[in-house]
């Protein structure tokens, strides 16, 4: 059925992903999916009757405690008490989209058949998500080592009908909700508390968030940079195809500044030797944009990698009669490759930022701060402040998180990645990114008409057309924080 994606099916991308979300695809098991789930258990649950030897996390404890031996009739307690003592994430509650994420990644993980689950386990996580019940969930508390432990365990307590949830807009004991849908608490069985817990999908669930956001501000940054450069008068050369070939950084859809202005009116070029140059922050869009693209490139995949992966520990497979406790959760790609990206896109807003403030100094034609009667009004100067502010924040945000490290669990856990918090600083400097972006237009548009009745090409003039639908030309001094800017980048 279209409107059915079947977990385990293959191999999940990002333009899945995407339809899955704003389709409301419903989720079902793929019954090959089923079929390793239950061969996995099968063969756990043999193992456990005939091993002799401690399995980690299975027969013993967790962590410093895996020394300690648990009876066989206290093993799914175990797995219980290992979500309650676990969910402890703090801070603020996690937006629904990526709750969604996170259910819809762990059950694909978990479908790949070398965790341990029962069938039923995975079953009801596609049931939370096929009918928005929403785990209540908070952003804080990972340190991206065995995991997303805290966040992880608030998101699966209510399988064991404990912790609260959405529900219909209204915050609910989970419990309840399950019992008006009929669905008894999941009795978890040996390993399956590890396995909901260990794993990436919290870095992943906020990483793929991240990656289809950051896609859609860079083609949105060179849009609004080639308005700038419209709009400051600026040559067409740097940005000729000979120029790149001979240098090619960053990726040929760079070129998606030029395509999108096409520069087709007689007046995008300069008369000769009115311009001889550009600053850098007009004349390297292409090196500078190119090199973000680049870095959405590279952590793209590393982050596909990561989603299609087993991330869980112990991790079990049945072919080679092996139970192996690895180190498949720890964060560590994630987390350079988050704090690389929070580094690129960053960029974006500084090169912005500068092309903000060459548009209000008065150059070239175009009045001091973007107004007609400057001094009487103050125009577009405190729009340049507030960028400017952003782009300080998000060289705060740019501090690698990958780089530190806290010893945890008594010093079993002597090395964190610390993926956590870079994935939810990406968050930051990205919705500090769209508001810089959001003003940069603000001012290009503004520029663009004060050189009325030029035109410039039918691409951005038709964006024009649309912007001011919904932010109209500033004459004199308004209440700016009134002026929806941001939403048109949407």
């Amino acid at each position: 059925m279209k409107n059915v994606y079947y977990v385990g099916s293959g191999e999940l991308t990002f333009d899945l992903i995407e339809r899955i979300i704003n389709e409301n695809l419903k989720l079902e098991l793929a019954p090959e999916a089923k079929q390793r789930i239950q061969r996995c258990r099968d063969y756990l649950d043999k193992k456990i009757a005939e091993s002799e030897e401690p399995l980690y996390g299975i027969t013993t404890g967790f962590g410093s405690l895996c020394s300690k031996s648990i009876s066989p009739d206290e093993l799914g307690t175990l797995q219980e008490n290992l979500i309650k003592s676990h969910a402890c994430s703090v801070g603020e509650e996690i937006r629904p989209v990526i709750i969604k994420l996170m259910m819809l990644l762990k059950a694909h993980a978990l479908s790949l058949g070398h965790s341990g689950v029962q069938v039923i386990t995975v079953q009801r996580i596609l049931d939370f998500f096929n009918n928005d019940v929403m785990p209540i969930v908070y952003d804080r508390g990972s340190l991206g080592a065995s995991g997303d432990l805290a966040p992880l365990a608030n998101l699966f307590l209510p399988l064991i009908g404990v912790g609260d949830v959405y529900y219909k807009g209204k915050k609910r004991e989970a419990i309840s909700v399950l019992d008006e849908f009929g669905w008894e608490p999941v009795k978890l069985m040996s390993k399956e508390g590890l396995a909901l817990l260990n794993g990436t999908q919290f870095m992943s669930a906020n990483g793929v968030f991240a990656i289809l956001k950051a896609c859609r501000l860079s083609k949105k940054a060179d849009l609004i940079a080639a308005l700038s450069l419209e709009a400051f008068d600026g040559r067409i050369d740097p940005f000729m195809d000979c120029i790149q070939q001979i240098r090619p950084t960053g990726d040929k859809s760079k070129q998606a500044i030029i395509s999108a202005n096409s520069l087709q009116a007689a007046n995008s070029s300069p008369a000769p030797g009115k311009h001889v140059q550009d600053q850098y922050s007009f004349r390297c869009i292409p090196q500078v944009h190119g090199a973000t693209k680049d870095a959405i490139r590279y952590v793209s995949s590393v982050l596909l990698t990561e989603i299609n992966s087993v991330t869980d520990n112990p991790t079990i497979f049945p072919d080679e009669d092996r139970i192996i406790s690895g180190g498949n959760f720890h964060g560590q790609p994630l987390a350079i490759s988050y704090d690389f990206l929070g580094i690129a896109l960053a960029e974006l807003g500084n090169i912005s930022e500068r092309r903000i403030a060459q548009l209000i100094m008065g150059l070239r034609g175009l009045p001091e701060f973007l107004v007609a009667n400057p001094g009487l009004n103050s125009g577009f100067m405190i729009h340049k402040y507030a960028a400017a502010s952003m782009v300080s924040q998000n060289k705060m945000y740019c501090y690698a998180a990958s780089s530190d490290s806290i010893v945890s669990s008594n010093g079993q856990e002597d090395h964190v990645s610390m993926g956590a918090n870079a994935a939810t600083k990406l968050y930051r400097i990205m919705d500090n990114l769209e508001h810089i972006l959001s003003i940069e237009l603000m001012n290009a548009a503004q520029g663009i008409d004060f050189r009325r009745p030029q035109k410039t090409s039918p691409i951005l003039e038709r964006f024009l057309h649309e912007y001011r639908k919904e932010v109209p030309f500033v004459q004199d001094d308004v209440v700016m924080y009134k002026k929806s800017i941001k939403p048109s980048l949407s």
